[in-house]
């Protein structure tokens, strides 16, 4: 008999596909997947993206429970206090008796699309428990819209999101010093001990404007010496930061002690131009220079859907990164050696952009690698790409959290928020987010007022 204080969690092919372990993340809760889900992660088994990774882990997981009798009975999941699972075939709703799950939502939406059978199957299912709380979950707003316009409970699937997206890790403080001489000494020694500011260490690689009434400074916590050391103002091949993010941003993506960085802001702060320069100034440490951007306006179809070969097929989505390589050219002259080392590093494939969906397997050694528009990420591909990383190898992800081009991520779900949220404070990372546009002043009048 079922227990009416268990709820039943149904999920959609969206929650699959963002995150293939879902089914044991509901507690002592049932979950349960509709037939047609299984049709629709059918077609995502093959390819290597990382949505064909998430369909294959989540066939071979449902092997592994149980047989034929998932079909029609619940399957207690493996580990205490955990709840059960099934399939549901019963995609066929009655529409002559009121309440919960009342309708069928192909009549009532106009087709019998697959959302649609998903949406019967669980309001089936609500009428056949109708002790117990069935929710619909899914990463698809628009179906937890319908869900609710037939009286069924529609939720977001939130196990890998950030609760406040609002107080997200920024990675630098600015900080009222009331002895000057601290900042001095700061100017005078390239360091000052930990305890001369903070009571304790602050997070690793934490960055600082100090300020005093009558002088400031930019400084950092190297984790590794223990000291608050001064940042200075650098450049990297022909580039110049103009505020106080930017000269931190550049700071870490040269520091050779920060294997991992990420750079966050919005469009027109030069997160993707500061990763450029800065892999450029580096490029002897490295045997070659990754540049990758996530290509999400084919609606997730696989880029082999384009005609031409992969470099012209990936082209149109990687135009910012030409660009913002212009820019950087665009510093010297043409005769200039650092002019001519560019397209001498494009043509050997020293600087070479590549397609994430063919990173997957391998091992990255010796590599600086900088992937733009992270914010289009999952977590799981984040976690993808950067378990890649072999000896020697730096990786840089840049993106603007609040502007996401796939419809199944948000603020608090995409994998650069994840990643700046789960590895805040470790040695090996630093996290910094730029505020002050630097495109042109009419960028910056848009963005304040349009």
């Amino acid at each position: 008999m079922s227990d009416p204080q268990r709820k039943v969690f149904v999920l959609d092919t969206s929650v699959i596909l963002h995150d293939f372990n879902a089914i044991q993340n509901f507690q002592e809760h049932d979950v349960a997947v509709p037939i047609t889900v299984l049709e629709e992660l059918d077609q995502f088994k093959k390819g290597n993206s990382v949505l064909n990774l998430q369909a294959r882990e989540f066939i071979r997981q449902l092997d592994k429970l149980a047989g034929r009798s998932m079909l029609n009975d619940w399957i207690p999941l493996d580990g205490p206090d955990r709840g059960r699972f099934r399939v549901l075939t019963d995609e066929r709703p009655q529409t002559d008796a009121g309440g919960a799950g009342n309708g069928d939502a192909g009549e009532l939406f106009g087709n019998k699309k697959p959302d649609h059978r998903i949406l019967n199957a669980a309001i089936t299912l609500a009428r056949a428990e109708p002790d117990r709380r069935v929710i619909l979950v899914s990463k698809d707003i628009n179906l937890r819209l319908k869900a609710r316009a037939l009286s069924l409970h529609a939720e977001d699937y939130e196990t890998i999101k950030i609760k406040d997206v609002d107080h997200l890790y920024k990675g630098k403080i600015e900080l009222e010093v009331d002895n000057p001489d601290v900042i001095d000494r700061l100017y005078r020694e390239e360091w000052v001990p930990v305890s001369d500011l903070f009571p304790e260490p602050p997070l690793a690689n934490q960055y600082f404007i100090l300020r005093s009434e009558t002088k400031s400074a930019l400084a950092c916590y190297n984790p590794r010496t223990d000291r608050i050391e001064r940042v200075p103002k650098g450049a990297a091949y022909g580039i110049t930061p103009r505020n106080a993010e930017q000269t931190f941003a550049l700071h870490a993506v040269t520091n050779p002690d920060i294997p991992l960085v990420s750079l966050s802001g919005a469009a027109g702060t030069g997160k993707t131009l500061l990763a450029l320069a800065g892999a450029m100034e580096q490029r002897r440490d490295f045997h070659q220079i990754y540049l990758a951007r996530p290509i999400v306006p084919l609606s997730n179809r696989d880029i082999g859907f384009l005609p031409g070969d992969v470099l012209s097929k990936i082209n149109p989505f990687m135009q910012p990164l030409w660009d913002n390589l212009g820019i950087i050219k665009n510093q010297f002259a043409e005769r200039d050696r650092e002019y001519k080392k560019i397209d001498e590093l494009v043509e050997t494939e020293k600087l070479h952009i590549v397609p994430l969906a063919y990173i997957r397997g391998r091992s990255l050694s010796n590599v600086i690698f900088i992937v733009d528009e992270a914010q289009n990420l999952t977590p799981h591909e984040v976690k993808t790409i950067i378990t890649r990383a072999g000896e020697n190898t730096k990786i840089v992800l840049t993106g603007d959290i609040f502007q996401i081009d796939t419809p199944y991520l948000d603020a608090q779900s995409n994998g650069l928020s994840y990643l700046i949220d789960r590895i805040r404070g470790n040695p090996l990372y630093a996290h910094v987010n730029l505020e002050k546009g630097e495109r042109s002043e009419l960028a910056n009048l848009a963005s304040m007022l349009l």
